[in-house]
């Protein structure tokens, strides 16, 4: 797959064949196995957080800085000319004169195709609003396909908040290429929207409603946890009556299959109990960690550093 990547934006996972994840994947394998020293030397990285980030924001700027590379932006769009009312258009429109590629998040949904369609320089989308976080999705993949041996036929619960959640919605996109069995685990507000359920059904994937963990526990190779996300509600009442919707404690794990593992795009407020932590289902920390591994990889695919 020579050059397919170079100077590719990366906005959506639906724009990816099977074969392109599979790519990324390998190269993430690679990377995490022996680090490939500094491959972006001379390159820019522009880190345009306009939205709250920890893991995303801080995984690219390593994986920049660790492959030679440097790191330029925000993680505050208040202390940036968006305050005085500069586009998003404008504000990439000059990143690109300084940046050879751009990491954006934002709340605004489709503001990173906005984004590259404003520049010549590739963009990756790292969260627009509650849309897609495709980078994301590439370190989902590879954290189970590196735990469980194979993406193929797995049992994968989604639980939490499957509305809001641009994880879950990235991720069950990515999954339909691999004939995964989904249980869709939330309150009734918070279920998966219909444009992916109906994504799902055109794939015939196979899926279903739930109400409670405890439905589906034994059955499940992959419980994929989400919070409830506070900031995506218009009313304070609405996020009490749900807040508190699942929490997952040990005595959960009771009857759980053997290779279960338990992911979380995290930040968890409480819907992974702490004492969680220590059992060997627990896998959300590695996860977290694989991050930096797939960011090197898109980094250097994009850059054109890698083939």
């Amino acid at each position: 797959m020579p050059n397919s990547f170079k100077k590719r934006d990366i906005i959506a996972i639906g724009d990816f064949a099977k074969e392109e994840l599979l790519h990324v994947l390998e190269h993430t394998r690679q990377i995490k196995k022996m680090a490939p020293g500094k491959l972006l030397e001379g390159c820019i990285l522009g880190s345009c957080f306009f939205e709250p980030s920890t893991r995303t924001r801080l995984s690219f700027e390593a994986a920049m800085h660790r492959l030679g590379g440097s790191v330029i932006g925000f993680s505050d769009g208040q202390w940036t000319s968006a305050k005085k009312g500069e586009s998003l258009w404008d504000s990439m429109k000059m990143l690109e004169h300084y940046a050879d590629v751009i990491v954006l998040r934002h709340p605004l949904e489709g503001s990173a195709q906005r984004a590259a369609e404003a520049v010549e320089i590739p963009v990756i989308n790292a969260g627009d609003g509650s849309n897609q976080h495709p980078t994301q999705t590439f370190l989902d993949l590879f954290t189970i396909l590196e735990c469980q041996g194979s993406l193929d036929n797995l049992s994968i619960a989604m639980a939490g908040d499957l509305k809001n959640g641009r994880t879950v919605h990235s991720l069950a996109q990515a999954l339909t290429f691999f004939n995964p069995r989904l249980y869709l685990v939330s309150p009734t507000i918070l279920e998966m929207p219909k444009e992916i359920c109906d994504e799902l059904r055109e794939k015939r994937i196979k899926f279903s409603f739930h109400k409670s963990l405890e439905e589906i526990m034994d059955k499940i190779d992959i419980l994929y946890m989400t919070r409830i996300q506070e900031e995506r509600f218009s009313h304070k009442f609405e996020y009490e009556q749900v807040k508190n919707a699942f929490i997952l404690k040990t005595d959960q794990l009771q009857s759980v299959k053997k290779n279960l593992k338990i992911l979380h795009p995290l930040p968890r407020v409480n819907e992974i109990a702490g004492e969680v932590d220590q059992s060997p289902h627990a896998y959300y920390f590695q996860q977290a960690q694989n991050g930096l591994f797939a960011r090197q990889a898109l980094l250097g695919l994009v850059l054109g550093k890698l083939t």
